[in-house]
């Protein structure tokens, strides 16, 4: 039966290393690959390759004027082909640059292919400077579609926060920093290196550690729960090597006005910064918090558990209540902050200073909800209301 790895990054040398890495360890493996950079052109071009050099080639048309959707229309008819004629062992779908893996994992599970890895791969030297680089994806033509409004840094922080395995490239230019860096942002992925091709494999009779992660099977939905804002598996305390990890967790709810007004400097004290955060004038509503690159994204993921009727409850997803759980407070339920900054050189005590001065005081917690209601709704142009 085949499976399916899918392999993305936009560190492209790293990716194209992990890719050469399976087809060189895996017996009757091929990679598929998609190159959305002709798009503009009106096609989008494809390739299957094995081990020795390219075994076909072809052309997609775009769908509704967007390469990405010309991919996914066009993916899953090729991994059926080679299913069907019962000698490919592994499809390598290699993504381009700053296509997600997150949708593709899903297009190719919800087509009943078997998909048994996501790795994204790593130049671990390119980690700060990618994470900082908050250009729009269309000014370093990278972007997927006309409408694309992704930075680099946002869509690199998802690529790599999504895998459970990471594809280390071998690069002289990382120091420990580097290390601490990448391990403090996704501290539960496997991180392994690519190697050289000749080093171990089919010669050898000897799946390599990349191999062996490629075949090991996937679950879309619990990588899709560890990704979302209610229940995200969100990164620990840490500090090693010049690089820190803040968890800050209350439960007292932010006021608008002071929170908006410290927004730009929250959203530059650190590398990364991700979770959930907690309104007074939106009580009821769970909102994420998403920075990378100096820029900042905040949008509603719906009701806190404890705004939930009872019974709603059982239609909510296991994990979510789990999640829900674990954040329990005796009066406001999984109603609280929890953020996470993780950076190179961190200001921790700073920080900490900056986030409790945009909290409730103690007058106006005392006032209760009813008044917290009213207080000046200050994020209704970034959550669009």
């Amino acid at each position: 039966m085949l499976s399916v790895a899918v392999v993305g990054g936009l560190h492209a040398d790293a990716r194209r290393q992990a890719v050469e890495r399976l087809l060189t360890d895996v017996p009757g493996a091929v990679a598929l690959h998609h190159d959305l950079a002709t798009a503009a052109t009106g096609t989008v071009v494809r390739t299957v390759r094995d081990r020795t050099g390219i075994v076909s080639a072809g052309e997609a048309p775009l769908v509704n004027d967007c390469a990405c959707c010309a991919l996914r229309e066009d993916l899953v008819p090729e991994l059926e082909r080679l299913a069907a004629d019962g000698v490919t062992r592994l499809a390598i779908v290699e993504l381009w640059d700053s296509v997600e893996p997150k949708a593709m994992a899903e297009v190719v599970a919800s087509a009943g292919l078997r998909l048994t890895g996501v790795i994204t791969a790593v130049d671990p030297a390119l980690v700060l400077p990618y994470l900082g680089n908050g250009d729009d994806l269309a000014d370093a033509g990278l972007a997927a579609a006309a409408t694309d409004q992704r930075t680099i840094a946002d869509t690199f922080a998802r690529q790599l926060e999504y895998a459970p395995v990471l594809a280390l490239a071998d690069s002289q230019e990382a120091d420990d920093e580097d290390r601490a860096l990448l391990a403090q942002l996704h501290p539960t992925a496997r991180r392994i290196p690519i190697g050289h091709p000749s080093a171990l494999g089919a010669e050898a009779h000897t799946p390599s550690p990349l191999a062996t992660a490629a075949l090991a099977g996937f679950d879309v939905e619990s990588a899709a729960a560890a990704q979302h804002p209610a229940c995200a598996l969100l990164p620990a305390e840490a500090d090693e090597c010049g690089v820190s990890t803040l968890v800050w967790h209350r439960s007292r709810p932010f006021h608008p006005e002071r929170l908006y007004a410290a927004l730009e400097e929250l959203a530059c004290a650190a590398a990364r910064s991700r979770g959930r955060f907690w309104l007074a004038d939106r009580p009821d509503t769970l909102l994420h918090w998403d920075a990378a690159g100096g820029a900042l994204c905040v949008e509603s993921a719906g009701p806190w558990m404890a705004s939930l009727p009872d019974a709603a409850w059982d239609m909510v997803p296991p994990v979510r209540r789990a999640a829900a759980a674990l954040d329990w407070h005796p009066e406001h339920g999984d109603c609280c902050q929890h953020l996470v900054f993780t950076s190179p050189g961190l200001d921790r005590d700073g920080l900490e200073l900056l986030l409790e001065s945009c909290l409730l005081t103690d007058g106006e917690y005392a006032a209760g909800r009813t008044a917290w209601k009213r207080l000046p709704p200050a994020f209704d142009t970034l959550l669009e209301v």
